[in-house]
């Protein structure tokens, strides 16, 4: 469900941290190991949170309207609108799927996002739900069809939440993983409400991918040498110490992608680390990246030297290694 270039990017950003942290403390490294695992772990459950949360706040919209409903009612003279406030929505059958979902209900019960919802903000987005067409046309309806079950939660995330500036500053606030996150999201969402049930809140990262996470960190970071050994001389005039960290990074990154990732293919490689490094990084790191990877590419072809060997980080290594360059 978490895509690869995701991963990549938490990979990046875990790297970044722990190697800033040691150059702000002079080089050296901390007497306490640092448990980078842990760290990158951290940065996957902050996207399951969010995607909790977002979830969480749909159906908050839809249920309001039994709140709504409530609250009309206890007024101290209710007019006959109050007293007839349609509750439809908070039926939604759909609405009530992912309700009851016991997975769901585990994450709701993990990650309590209640506590995230701001009131006024849910309240407001729903009277903007109620004074929509498109509300309007799904109460005048007496039954229920799924499709439109379906399009209204739709409808509340894609046209009332995603597009609402203060929605989206709220959750900027509350989750730094937003900007990161957001595109990966938006398709997640989509796919859950196309079929909630199919989804593992507590495995949303497949063993597979885990396990790719861990190795792509742990092999930059104790193949860091051997990377710089590729990448060091293609930099001709560059000064290594004056080239941005993270594009430096994405380099290794893609360096130990060539050497001990099998099933990636390297122009595959090369793409994905061209578009972090143009998104992440400086306006000219796109190219730069581009043309370094691409010639150490070209080399390891040339060379004969692109045996991809799968690398155990902190265990048995292989007995074929892969060639350090010439």
């Amino acid at each position: 469900m978490i895509s690869r270039r995701n991963i990549r990017v938490k990979v990046m950003q875990t790297i970044y941290s722990v190697e800033s942290q040691i150059a702000e403390s002079g080089g050296e490294v901390p007497a306490k190991p640092v448990d980078t695992v842990k760290i990158l772990q951290k940065h996957f459950d902050q996207t399951r949170s969010l995607f909790i949360y977002l979830i969480h706040f749909v159906t908050e919209v839809a249920r309001y309207a039994e709140t709504d409903s409530r609250n009309r009612a206890s007024k101290h003279l209710p007019t006959k609108e109050d007293l007839n406030v349609n509750i439809k929505l908070a039926g939604n059958e759909l609405l009530w799927k992912i309700l009851e979902h016991p997975s769901y209900k585990q994450a709701v019960k993990d990650d309590r996002p209640e506590g995230w919802v701001d009131q006024d903000m849910l309240k407001k987005i729903y009277q903007e739900l109620v004074d929509s067409e498109k509300y309007q046309q799904y109460i005048a309806v007496q039954g229920r069809d799924k499709k439109e079950e379906k399009e209204m939660l739709e409808y509340i995330f894609n046209t009332l939440l995603l597009p609402n500036e203060i929605f989206t500053s709220y959750i900027e606030e509350y989750f730094s993983n937003w900007d990161d996150d957001a595109d990966m999201l938006v398709v997640l969402m989509q796919n859950f409400l196309n079929k909630p049930t199919a989804y593992n809140f507590q495995e949303l990262l497949s063993k597979e991918k885990w396990q790719f996470a861990k190795n792509l960190l742990q092999t930059t970071l104790e193949k860091k040498e051997l990377a710089l050994q590729y990448i060091k001389p293609k930099l001709k005039n560059w000064d290594p110490d004056r080239i941005a960290s993270l594009d430096m990074i994405l380099m290794r990154m893609g360096v130990c992608e060539f050497l001990f990732f099998e099933t990636i293919p390297p122009k595959v490689t090369i793409n994905e680390y061209i578009d972090l490094a143009k998104e992440y990084s400086t306006p000219q790191s796109g190219q730069f990246v581009n043309g370094i990877l691409d010639n150490i590419h070209k080399d390891l072809v040339r060379d004969n030297q692109m045996h991809k060997v799968a690398f155990t980080p902190n265990g048995t290594q292989p007995q074929q290694s892969a060639n350090k360059p010439s």
